[in-house]
C-alpha cells in the first residue's frame, strides 16, 4: 500500500447532523466551539456546534433553533445547508420526527425512507431562483451509501428500523384534516413538514444526505391518534434512542463512498 492510498483511507469526512423536534443540542460529541455562519440566504437557524467523534469532525445545527423557536414552514433551509456546506460537511444525516400513515409503522419506531412526495407551498426551494437554467436529479433523492449504512448500524444495535417508506412533505404549521390523512395514505407511509426542500438543497451542493426519521404518534386517519403527552413521551425516549445510534453510526461514514451524491450538479445545467 502506497502512502498516498493509505492517508486516502485514514481520511475522515466531516459530517453534519441536522436536529430536528427534541434534538435541540446535540449531545453527541464533545462540542470543541460553537461558529455563528452568515450566508448570503441570510442567517441559519442557530450557532453550528464543531467537534469531533472518533477521529470524525462533527457538525450540529438545530434546524428549529434552540427551544424550538422556527416553526418547519419558516426554516431557513437554504442558509442552514449552506452553512454546513461553508464549514466542510460532506454528508448530512437529518433526524425528523414524523406521523405514521400506516398501522405497520407504530410510535417508536425509525424509518429511513428512500422516497418523498412534497406538498409544501411556499417554501425557497432551490439556489438557483436566476442566471442559469439548474434542474437538479431527484429520482432517488437520497445517499443510498448512508441508507445502507445506517440501517446495518441499526439492526447490529437492535433498533426497529423500516426501510423502501415515503416521506409526504406537507407545509405547516397546522397538522393534516382526517380527508387530508386518508388521502395521504394512498401513497406514502409517514408524513411531517421538515424534509423538503433540506434534502434537494443537499443535492444541489452534491452533498450526501439521509433523513432518520422518528415516528411519534399515529396521523389522524387512525382512530385513536397518539395524545400530547404521549408524542412527548414517544419523543423523549426516541431522541436518547437517536443518540446512541448515531454515536455509532458517524464514525464509520466513510471519506469514500459508492455513491454519485457528489456528481449531481454537474449534469444539472443546460
Amino acid at each position: 500500500m502506497t502512502l498516498g492510498s493509505r492517508l486516502k483511507e485514514d481520511r475522515h469526512p466531516t459530517v453534519a447532523v441536522i436536529g430536528g423536534s427534541g434534538l435541540y443540542e446535540s449531545g453527541l460529541f464533545p462540542r470543541e466551539e460553537s461558529r455563528r455562519v452568515s450566508t448570503p440566504w441570510g442567517a441559519p437557524s442557530g450557532m453550528v456546534e464543531v467537534g469531533s467523534l472518533d477521529g470524525t469532525p462533527l457538525l450540529f445545527l438545530p434546524r428549529h433553533g434552540v427551544g424550538h423557536t422556527i416553526p418547519a414552514h419558516r426554516v431557513n433551509y437554504r442558509a442552514n445547508v449552506d452553512a454546513l456546506v461553508g464549514l466542510g460537511a460532506e454528508a448530512i444525516l437529518a433526524v425528523n420526527s414524523v406521523g405514521s400513515l400506516k398501522e405497520g409503522l407504530p410510535p417508536g419506531q425509525f424509518v429511513l425512507p428512500d422516497q418523498f412526495v412534497d406538498f409544501t407551498k411556499g417554501r425557497e426551494s432551490s439556489f438557483y431562483n436566476g442566471g442559469r437554467a439548474f434542474h437538479v436529479g431527484m429520482a432517488d433523492p437520497f445517499c443510498p451509501s448512508l441508507g445502507d449504512l445506517a440501517r446495518k448500524v441499526a439492526e447490529e444495535m437492535g433498533l426497529p428500523v423500516a426501510t423502501g417508506k415515503t416521506y409526504v412533505c406537507v407545509e405547516g404549521p397546522r397538522f393534516s384534516t382526517r380527508a387530508e390523512s386518508r388521502f395521504f395514505r394512498g401513497f406514502a407511509d409517514i408524513i411531517g413538514m421538515t424534509l423538503v426542500p433540506e434534502a434537494s438543497l443537499a443535492r444541489e451542493r452534491g452533498i450526501c444526505y439521509l433523513p432518520i426519521c422518528m415516528v411519534t404518534d399515529y396521523d389522524v386517519w387512525s382512530d385513536h391518534p397518539v395524545d400530547a403527552a404521549g408524542v412527548a413521551r414517544v419523543m423523549a425516549e426516541n431522541v436518547d434512542r437517536v443518540r446512541r445510534w448515531l454515536r455509532v453510526l458517524l464514525p464509520r461514514v466513510p471519506a469514500e463512498r459508492p455513491c454519485s451524491c457528489r456528481h449531481a450538479p454537474e449534469s444539472a445545467s443546460f
